[in-house]
């Protein structure tokens, strides 16, 4: 595929983008490589290759998952500038 100044124009209008011609010269270039090896990866056969979720063969090491029910709501608004029967108060926004 064979991109023009006239793609690139319009893509960096969709991308709100402001693009010099030099910088528009590089960027046909650098999306022609990009495109290239996006066809080459296509054409590798992968047949029978399972998904991988994560490149090596690792765990992740994960937390229990135990609840918790205990909370320290008084430690958290001892610094909040105001506060009223555990809620937070903030100004009005809404007239």
């Amino acid at each position: 595929m064979s991109l023009t100044d006239d793609d690139i124009v319009r893509l960096a209008r969709l991308a709100q983008l402001a693009l010099d011609p030099a910088d528009r010269a590089k960027a046909i270039v650098d999306l022609e490589r990009i495109i290239a090896m996006v066809d080459a990866m296509q054409a590798i056969d992968t047949e029978g290759v399972e998904p991988l979720a994560h490149p090596l063969d690792a765990t992740q090491r994960l937390r229990a998952d135990v609840v918790d029910t205990s909370h320290d709501r008084d430690r958290y608004q001892a610094i909040a500038p105001l506060t009223e029967d555990g809620l937070y108060l903030v100004p009005r926004v809404i007239e």
